[in-house]
């Protein structure tokens, strides 16, 4: 018996993209379920020359991603910065301007949406931007910007907002007066959630957490389970969670982060609850020449653009979407064996109507989930997160993977 059909990755439109909107704990875009898929290029606005950002973007589209995450006033990996000082010098670099309008167009044309920091928190509130030129360069912005329908803003970039509520609301009621209608979140620092300062907060759309670099597997799973908590309820995704190719904490001594990382981290985000996740690649955020790459980088990024885990995110979105997705819960009682802990963790997310259940096993080993969990459930598929690939299984109670490793169970009685 053949599995059930997966949808095609849309295609590119030919004309703007909907804008994304937010439909309870879920993306939609021109009223469609989106699953976000993003990856994190954090300098692309200020480095690479066009042909690199198309080069850039064709790869990232070719391997199913449709956001990008990214920053116009980026302070690391050389590159350029459109201000004098500070946020309020902004206007007098066109050039920039005129080359993120390149980089917008030239992602919706592929069918991507563009998550833009307006400015990398990290190291530069207080100095760059702070609470007396926020709104105005927020309202530079909106009026700049504010009509484009691929863009979504993020505010933060890696930083605490403890003490900086006010300047960060500043900028987000900036670009609103700017006429910015777009979606707007916020990035802390690792180990961290949105949640923490803006869970109440109207300016904030979606929440954002950073499961970060480290094998803090039990902060990580603490950050999705108290976000997907935190009322009211919004969307929110892991958008800085482990990169491939990264150093341990880093420290390289330590090792590199492995694909397999990457795939955890992925898989228990969405099945925790999250509306899509976030990828990256170490030495691609920064666009390495393959020299010595900041923060232990290892290699170039067009090498590195290939990566195993990059050309594997796309599994994740191809199984979700070929499913109900914004209909899936977390579901701990789905599973009635032990969950275990740390990398070993068993996670299971089931829709709300009972049409399907998804258990995610990191490690291999048998586990046992409830059989009333999908009434009627008449098939049983082992998902490769690796390929894609599904083999269809006797739907029981008791299930072992098929090797070691990571795999995905998908129980449906579709």
């Amino acid at each position: 018996m053949a599995p059930p059909e997966q949808e095609p990755a849309p295609a590119p439109p030919a004309a703007g993209l909907p804008p994304l909107q937010v439909d309870g704990r879920y993306f939609t875009a021109g009223g469609k379920p989106f699953f976000w898929l993003g990856d994190t290029a954090w300098a692309l606005l200020g480095k690479p020359d066009r042909d690199e950002t198309l080069r850039y973007l064709d790869t990232r589209r070719e391997q199913g991603f449709n956001v990008i995450q990214t920053v116009a006033i980026f302070p690391q990996a050389g590159a350029d910065k459109p201000v004098d000082g500070d946020v309020s010098s902004a206007a007098d670099h066109p050039d920039f301007w005129e080359n993120v309008d390149f980089v917008i167009d030239a992602a919706a044309q592929r069918g991507m949406y563009l998550a833009i920091h307006p400015v990398w928190g990290d190291k530069q509130t207080g100095s760059v931007v702070d609470e007396g030129n926020a709104g105005d360069y927020g309202r530079f912005l909106g009026e700049r910007f504010g009509d484009r329908s691929n863009v979504t803003w993020t505010l933060g970039g890696d930083h605490p907002a403890e003490g900086e509520e006010g300047l960060w609301r500043s900028l987000a009621e900036g670009l609103d007066e700017g006429g910015a209608t777009q979606l707007k979140t916020y990035h802390p620092q690792g180990d961290q959630s949105s949640a923490e300062w803006f869970s109440g907060a109207d300016w904030l759309d979606f929440h954002m957490i950073q499961g970060g670099h480290c094998l803090r597997y039990d902060v990580r799973a603490d950050l999705v389970e108290s976000t997907y908590a935190a009322r009211p309820a919004k969307p929110f995704v892991d958008g800085e969670p482990i990169y491939e190719d990264h150093p341990y904490c880093w420290k390289p001594e330590k090792g590199f982060s492995t694909a397999q990382d990457v795939r955890r981290d992925a898989y228990w985000a969405v099945l925790g609850g999250a509306a899509g996740h976030t990828y990256g690649a170490h030495a691609v955020w920064q666009f390495s020449d393959g020299g010595s790459g900041a923060l232990g980088a290892r290699g170039s990024w067009t090498d590195a653009l290939d990566l195993p885990a990059a050309g594997q995110m796309r599994h994740l979105r191809e199984l979700l979407e070929s499913l109900p997705f914004g209909l899936g819960e977390p579901a701990p009682s789905v599973l009635t064996s032990d969950a275990g802990s740390g990398a070993d963790r068993v996670v299971a997310n089931r829709a709300s109507d009972g049409s399907y259940a998804l258990v995610y096993s990191p490690s291999g080993g048998e586990f046992a989930v409830d059989p009333g969990a999908v009434p009627g459930a008449a098939r049983a598929f082992w998902v490769d997160p690796r390929t894609g690939e599904r083999t269809e299984t006797a739907p029981g109670d008791r299930y072992d993977p098929p090797t070691d490793g990571d795999w995905v169970l998908l129980v449906t009685n579709r």
